[in-house]
């Protein structure tokens, strides 16, 4: 499975560093079976009836932060809004191999600095608008421009995604967008100012989906709780920390879809009492799911498994502020006191390996010769030493309260965590709090350690580094508030190096000066696992863990 992902990632890169990105609306189509027409089954395979009734239940360990989507960062958000809403270009199912999304195809001229977009006709909103040429520029100048009508940052609304994915916002020395043309009712051109090497990955991701711009007219800085998109399925009702309900679109663009009618995302924080929902009909499918329960649920007919790719990092980060953090032998001695092996055999049931780099293997310009930091806790001591605090400290040990792709189990792994630095002196004391607080208060800076992760959205190596350890993104997805000057230099040329080899080499440099100042703690890459009933059909767990249902059905 990891030499699958390296080998899509590739390609997807190889076909934007040679600027030959274009879509047509077949370029998503299956592939029929040799010697099989079209519409014709294949022999021997009986086509299961369809449920009458079609809702489905999706329970998870916690609710979304927010439905304004380009807001936020955390998955439980961009699960739902994926639904919603859609992006001009769209990942394929089971990859990061770009389709055709909102946009049927794009054309980008030879210097990389021009990309015109053809979007979809007859293609409307959920309150009955027209999706447009005009609302794809409106979406991006709210992002881009913080004095925007619509950019709500007066009422805390903050967009450090697109400032990192983009070079900054408007008036930044480094923002790459110079402008938005409209050229037509449905044909749009971005002009660029440098070349951007992730441009094309970036508009697949659910932060740059497009919203209805009568929607912004009426709920202003509510649009976070009244989301209006194109997508296949309509935002219901929010009861917070329950339930999101949304129904099907009758007027979705996709003949035939979505299959289901009704969609229930259900917030069960514990993950054995969601495997028991599960077990006895009460939901359909579940996040989350406990590795050790995957092999008893392999022997039972009525459920199956469902496994996303490797794509994430499970981490402990640092406040590199704050004493005795700001050291970076204590870092590195936190890095040789954790037994990540046994974090694994406790955790894990195999389905996940060791971390050294914020980047998963496979990625481009992942650095395989870095030596990890070995489980030591002798040496751990010694650097604890030489730091000064041989007798040891006590800490707050923030850990999340919901189980996430990377993190399975963050309860059971924070008192590991926590008895593996009691053999070197140091004492954790374990915080939880709820999950909006948790994420709204690490993003301030609130915490001495933090325990979380980051799954990748669009296959390239910037998404991990530039959101999770570049200066700029301060305050947003660098909780660790680390921030290296040659580091952050490295990865403005990377992100702006449309050289395949050029780009990678950068990225093995960074991930040489990160290894050394040591701002976290990696911990694992871990194949995350869902369950789900076995009249469910056409699921497709995505890598991104954010994937579409429009063609998810239950059958008898």
């Amino acid at each position: 499975m990891k030499h699958r992902l390296s080998f899509l990632m590739m390609l997807m890169l190889a076909l934007v560093l040679f600027l030959s990105a274009c879509s047509s609306s077949d370029s998503s189509a299956p592939e029929q079976s040799e010697g099989a027409e079209e519409g014709e089954e294949a022999e021997g395979t009986e086509q299961a009836e369809p449920a009458e009734d079609q809702t489905l239940v999706f329970a998870r360990g916690g609710d979304s932060v927010s439905l304004d989507y380009a807001s936020v960062t955390d998955g439980e958000s961009s699960r739902v809004t994926k639904q919603i809403y859609e992006t001009l270009i769209e990942f394929d199912r089971d990859s990061f191999d770009l389709g055709p999304g909102l946009a049927h195809e794009w054309e980008v001229d030879d210097s990389g600095l021009r990309f015109v977009f053809h979007l979809e006709e007859g293609v409307t909103f959920h309150d009955g608008t027209d999706f447009n040429a005009e609302a794809v520029k409106l979406n991006f100048e709210r992002w881009a421009d913080p004095e925007h009508e619509y950019a709500f940052t007066d009422d805390g609304y903050n967009y450090s995604v697109y400032g990192t994915q983009f070079g900054g916002f408007k008036g930044d020395d480094g923002h790459v967008i110079e402008e938005i043309n409209v050229l037509g009712d449905h044909e749009i051109e971005f002009v660029l100012n440098q070349p951007l090497g992730s441009f094309l990955q970036n508009m697949g991701m659910s932060y740059f989906a497009i919203t209805s711009p009568l929607a912004f007219e009426e709920h202003g800085s509510a649009i976070n709780e009244n989301p209006v998109g194109t997508g296949p399925f309509k935002f219901v009702s929010w009861s917070r920390d329950d339930s999101i309900i949304l129904e099907k679109n009758e007027d979705y663009w996709k003949e035939g879809l979505p299959k289901l009618d009704r969609v229930i995302f259900q917030v069960i924080p514990d993950n054995s009492a969601r495997l028991t929902a599960l077990r006895s009909g009460q939901i359909d499918i579940m996040d989350g799911l406990n590795p050790d329960d995957v092999a008893q649920i392999d022997g039972d007919d009525s459920l199956q498994v469902f496994e996303r790719t490797t794509n994430n990092i499970g981490y402990l980060g640092f406040h590199v502020e704050k004493e005795p953090f700001d050291n970076p032998d204590v870092r590195r001695a936190f890095n040789h006191a954790i037994d990540k092996e046994g974090l694994i055999a406790i955790l894990y049931g195999g389905l996940a390996e060791t971390a050294k780099n914020t980047i998963p293997p496979g990625y481009l310009g992942y650095n395989d010769a870095i030596d990890e930091y070995s489980y030591d806790p002798e040496l751990a001591k010694e650097l604890l030493a030489e730091a000064g605090v041989e007798e040891g400290f006590t800490f707050d040990l923030w850990t999340m309260p919901v189980a996430r792709p990377y993190m399975p189990d963050p309860q059971r792994a924070a008192e590991a965590i926590q008895a593996n630095l009691a053999d070197v002196g140091i004492t954790a004391n374990i915080l939880t709090k709820e999950w909006a607080t948790y994420l709204e208060e690490t993003e301030q800076g609130m915490h001495d350690v933090f325990m979380l992760g980051w799954s990748g959205v669009n296959g390239d190596p910037d998404y991990f580094f530039s959101n999770l350890l570049h200066g700029d993104a301060i305050p947003g997805g660098n909780r660790s508030f680390y921030s290296n000057e040659e580091v952050n230099d490295l990865l403005v040329q990377a992100k702006t190096e449309v050289d395949f080899d050029v780009r990678a080499a950068l990225y093995e440099e960074v991930q040489e000066l990160i290894h050394e100042d040591a701002p976290m703690v990696p911990l694992v890459h871990s194949i995350p696992t869902l369950a789900g009933s076995s009249n469910v059909s056409n699921f497709i767990p995505h890598p991104s863990t954010s994937e579409t249902l429009d063609e998810v059905e239950l059958t008898n």
